[in-house]
């Protein structure tokens, strides 16, 4: 039986999905956990000098991502990162599917040539979503150029596509675009199960739920439009970022 892998130095790249939007604590810098957070305190577990970096930033496209923190990642030499970029593109009203395909292969491919390891994600299955499930196809090419990137360069894939366990409400923060802190524990216990880590991490119990009547889903339906789907249209009519103020949380390999 091979042993499990061994990780000293972990960078982690993207969105508000890797920094950590959605498990809020108010002692870690940006008042983030998430479960990149969650993931480098397992690894820490397994080597005496292990670090982590993580230098994601909410609200950034995919090519920000990779002009913002490429090349810092590569200056930190890692031997793990974790990279999920291209969720916020897919949400806009246009967007080149096949440009950011080419523009995700060539970062890969940069950090493939460092000799770290690398983890991608797909995105999630929309199709039971009722605002975004018309996003659907979207994410399924998307991923099936996930998919290819990684295996030209020797990615490890995540699939979130396949995660159905995240239909249910509680997996999600109450914007349904983030993930809870249920979900992001849910999400660190997927990526150290396809890392082939040991851990002690349980699946999270969940806090219980009666189905909401018809009045409840179209008034809850009504009151996340005016105080996260309205603003939201508004930043994009503006130009603007959730993320535009938003510093990366840990910029420096640091002890986690």
């Amino acid at each position: 039986m091979a042993s499990e892998p061994v990780f000293h130095r972990y960078v982690a790249l993207g969105d508000s999905f890797t920094e950590g939007v959605g498990d809020p604590d108010k002692r870690r810098p940006n008042g983030l956990r998430g479960w990149a957070d969650r993931v480098a305190e397992v690894l820490a577990t397994k080597s005496d000098d292990f670090r982590y970096a993580n230098l994601a930033v909410r609200g950034r496209l995919l090519k920000p991502v990779i002009a913002e923190q490429l090349e810092p990642a590569l200056r930190l030499s890692p031997d793990l990162v974790t990279v999920y970029a291209g969720g916020n593109d897919i949400l806009r009203p246009k967007v080149d599917l096949d440009l950011l395909g080419e523009l995700y292969d060539a970062a890969i491919g940069r950090l493939a040539v460092s000799g770290g390891r690398i983890v991608m994600f797909t995105g999630y299955d929309l199709g039971y979503a009722p605002v975004f499930g018309k996003l659907r196809g979207r994410v399924a090419i998307y991923n099936e150029l996930v998919r290819e990137i990684a295996d030209k360069h020797g990615a490890t894939v995540v699939d979130f596509w396949r995660f159905r366990e995240y239909r249910d409400d509680r997996y999600w923060d109450i914007d349904r675009l983030h993930l809870s802190s249920h979900g992001h524990k849910q999400m660190a216990i997927h990526v150290l199960d396809t890392l082939g880590i040991s851990h002690e991490l349980k699946k999270p119990r969940l806090p219980k739920a009666e189905p909401p009547s018809k009045r409840q889903r179209r008034d809850a339906d009504l009151q996340w439009a005016k105080e996260f789907a309205v603003p939201w249209v508004q930043r994009r009519l503006n130009g603007t970022s959730s993320g535009d103020a938003v510093k990366p949380k840990r910029p420096t390999l640091d002890r986690i």
